[in-house]
């Protein structure tokens, strides 16, 4: 049986290539896909290619690339160490864009709950957002701002609302992604080529500044503006990776003179177990995640503006490198 696949061949080119069918091994299963979640972040850096040598994006965006990480399948047959009780299971997986892919158990997260397949496909994300969250260690009155509000700092802003900070400032430069975010008096949204932002948080705040500043756009050279709205002792969380480098960045009036702290939050940063110090993996936020959306305590349907089947995935790429401003959640269907 063939096994479509979305694959890049090069810089700028998105092709669909029919892959021999794989196997389980001992401890995975053999999913079936129905949707899969572009992420418009990760895979059109690795699309649009041109990376300094030797940089993290240089090693992991290796051509012939197979982009994705967000799919949503039905178990159809597991390795010889699975029970057997897997087979029929709707679970979401790291698995690729392609119609049949396999996931180690470690890897696989059991979908348990009745929530709309293409709402599940947000679930990479938000375990990115939430880890975020997390290592701000934000709290209860705080403030936070939000630079980018691609999906991930949309649901950042979400989460961060969610912990009680308030108020949430949401900085964009596009009005439809502003137009995006639940209508609440806590958040705040800003066009930062429009306004101020620097001014309506100081005003906001009442002079006190953001107390988080969640980095979200990937943009390297805007950062050090982004250190102009915290607070002395303010907490900076680059929640992006960002794809180029960040120039005149002035670690002593940035940093070390307010004494700023700097937290990395990338996905890899979630604990590898739970503990009870520590409970918060991949799979327990995966878990929260489909909590939350199966109780109507968030809502990511807004969050999707292209729905398509998968053989049109290269006409989709090519407008997303075009302009992905009014682009959100692109959902492929594989069925």
């Amino acid at each position: 049986m063939s096994n479509p696949t979305i694959f890049f061949p090069q810089t700028k080119q998105v092709e669909i290539e029919n892959r021999p069918m794989p196997s389980p091994a001992n401890d995975e299963l053999l999913i079936e896909t129905l949707y899969t979640l572009i992420s418009t972040g990760t895979e059109l850096t690795i699309l649009n290619g041109g990376f300094k040598e030797g940089s993290g994006w240089d090693l992991y965006g290796k051509f012939p690339f197979s982009p994705g990480y967000n799919n949503i399948g039905k178990v159809i047959d597991v390795g010889e160490d699975v029970p057997r009780d897997w087979i029929g299971k709707k679970v979401a997986s790291y698995g690729s864009h392609a119609k049949y892919v396999v996931s180690s158990i470690q890897h696989t997260r059991l979908i348990h709950r009745d929530i709309p397949d293409e709402h599940a496909a947000f679930f990479t994300l938000a375990e990115i957002a939430m880890n975020g969250i997390r290592r701000s260690h934000i709290t209860w009155g705080e403030s936070a701002v939000v630079y980018g509000l691609g999906l991930i700092g949309q649901l950042a802003v979400r989460f961060a609302k969610n912990c009680g900070a308030q108020p949430v400032f949401a900085v964009d430069i596009s009005d439809e992604r502003l137009r995006k975010l639940p209508r609440d008096p806590a958040i705040i949204p800003i066009n930062s080529i429009k306004e101020n932002v620097v001014e309506i948080v100081k005003q906001a705040t009442r002079g006190r500044m953001a107390d988080v500043v969640f980095e979200v756009t990937g943009s390297g050279p805007l950062i050090p503006e982004e250190f102009k709205t915290l607070k002395k002792q303010g907490r900076f969380v680059l929640l992006s990776s960002p794809h180029s480098a960040t120039p005149n960045f002035d670690f002593h009036d940035l940093c070390n003179g307010p004494s700023i702290t700097i937290i990395g939050a990338h996905n890899s940063s979630h604990p590898q177990h739970e503990t009870d110090d520590n409970p918060w993996t991949k799979s327990r936020h995966a878990e929260l995640f489909f909590d939350l959306v199966g109780d109507k305590m968030l809502d990511v349907e807004p969050l999707i503006s292209h729905r398509d089947i998968y053989t049109n995935a290269a006409s989709l790429y090519q407008m997303l490198l075009t302009d992905r401003s009014a682009a959100m959640g692109v959902v492929l269907k594989w069925f």
